[in-house]
């Protein structure tokens, strides 16, 4: 490491600890030309996969973007920036173990979504209407009844009954339950 100050090469460790989650190192470092000390932080610099656009183009991942993304869905509703944030790094550690040089805006929305979904039902659909271009007010509906369904029964109920092939309509059963619970 070359020195700040004198810019000499030869710079030894004094000292060495891990900071913040245990995902940086901070090293105490002492010049030995001209005495100085200083402070040098080490952290694992990941490269984040290139985003293919539905066009063919492709750029690269941009965190903000993505964050701004989930700000214009969660306007005016109660979720915490902590939140968000840990949304937004879950995604990104996602793309990274992904291990593509590449992926797909879709696939990229698709997770975007799945995250909204967890923190703001709200948001989801206002990001849905808006990533899956509604053209009517039928497509909005039908968003809302494929999620009041999952909600009423557990996505994994759901999920369930469709890999056993049970035919019986989610939402009539879920409406059903909630008419019985209020008895």
């Amino acid at each position: 490491m070359r020195c700040p100050f004198c810019r000499a090469e030869d710079t030894r460790v004094v000292d060495s600890r891990l900071v913040g989650e245990r995902d940086q190192v901070r090293r105490r470092r002492e010049c030995q030309a001209c005495g100085e000390r200083f402070t040098t932080f080490e952290v694992v610099d990941l490269a984040t996969p290139r985003i293919i656009k539905n066009s063919g183009n492709r750029q690269p991942y941009d965190e903000d973007r993505l964050r701004r993304s989930f700000l214009r869905a969660l306007e005016k509703r109660p979720v915490e920036t902590e939140h968000i944030d840990a949304a937004v790094e879950r995604i990104r550690h996602h793309l990274i173990t992904k291990g593509e040089r590449e992926v797909a805006s879709r696939e990229l929305g698709e997770w975007v979504m799945d995250e909204l979904r967890n923190l703001d039902e709200v948001a989801y659909i206002r990001f849905a209407s808006v990533y899956r271009s509604f053209q009517d007010v039928n497509a909005f509906r039908e968003m809302v009844e494929r999620m009041e369904r999952d909600t009423l029964l557990g996505r994994n109920d759901y999920q369930l009954q469709l890999l056993t092939g049970e035919n019986r309509d989610p939402l009539q059963q879920g409406k059903a339950l909630k008419k019985s619970k209020k008895r």
